[in-house]
């Protein structure tokens, strides 16, 4: 809207000029727009746009249980321990006293009384010969004898090597044992570190998914709290780009020599344009 004033205005000597005043305004439907699209504007900046908290998705359960398991300390070490007490024992040398035979004394006992039978029955045919004394009967009484301490002494060392390698056999199965347990003790702490990460892996990705859903969510709220003004905005360049026409009014008053009388004349003539033209809005 416009108004323009024009006129003459002589000196004291009087003007022999009118005033024009011309009003120039929208056309009325647009103009009417207009106001009614600023008036939305002006209400929505009155109150504060209502912004959403951030949030922040917190621990899921998966990730829960493995902070539990990577506070547990000591995994896989009662199994080593074992492994190391085993491999230590199979150090000190083997017991073999509990390898050899339990019937070694019967064994020997049987030597024994075979070699007495054998005494006898030479004693015997001594006596039927009339030479039990004799020296000949000494010679294979010794024979005897050393025969008997021969099979004792061989049997004892038999059971002995036996009982040896028993022995020796235990000492490598304890010192393997060992080496199996303290592997095993090693692949048990492996195995709760590749828990933990599994568990903290999945959890993370949970979390993850936990924290776009509330981005999603905050993005959500903040687009319906900017949609008036985005709906104002998309108004505005409709109200913009339409093509519209203008109305002009146009009052001029008489001319007059008394300057007083000039400016309430053209006051007055620019009242009653205003007004002409609110009347055809």
């Amino acid at each position: 809207m416009s108004f323009i004033f024009g006129g003459g205005g002589g000196g004291g000597g009087g003007s022999t000029s009118g005033t024009q005043v011309s009003i120039a305004r929208e056309a009325p439907e647009v103009e009417s727009r207009k106001l009614a699209l600023y008036d939305q504007a002006a209400k929505l900046a009155s109150s504060p746009v209502g912004i959403p908290a951030f949030n922040v998705a917190g621990p899921t359960g998966l990730e829960q249980a493995g902070f539990t398991q990577a506070g547990t300390t000591g995994v896989g070490a009662p199994t080593t321990t074992a492994g190391i007490g085993s491999v230590l024992g199979s150090m000190q040398g083997p017991n073999i006293n509990q390898f050899l035979n339990p019937f070694q004394s019967y064994v020997t006992d049987e030597i024994t009384r075979q070699a007495q039978i054998a005494q006898n029955q030479l004693g015997a045919q001594a006596v039927g010969a009339g030479a039990f004394g004799g020296a000949r009967q000494g010679v294979q009484a010794a024979e005897i004898e050393r025969a008997r301490q021969a099979n004792i002494g061989q049997s004892m060392a038999q059971g002995f090597q036996s009982a040896a390698g028993l022995a020796a056999q235990q000492q490598g199965l304890q010192q393997q044992a060992g080496q199996l347990l303290g592997a095993l003790g090693g692949q048990q702490q492996a195995m709760q570190q590749a828990d933990i990460a599994s568990l903290l892996q999945a959890g993370g990705v949970q979390r993850a998914l936990g924290q776009q859903a509330l981005d999603a969510q905050r993005a959500t709220t903040m687009a319906r709290a900017y949609e008036p003004y985005q709906r104002l905005e998309f108004l505005k360049g409709i109200m913009t780009n339409l093509p519209t026409s203008q109305s002009a009014v146009t009052a001029t008053t008489a001319p007059g020599s008394n300057p007083l009388a000039q400016g309430i004349g053209t006051g007055i003539g620019a009242y009653a344009a205003y007004n002409l033209a609110n009347r055809r809005a």
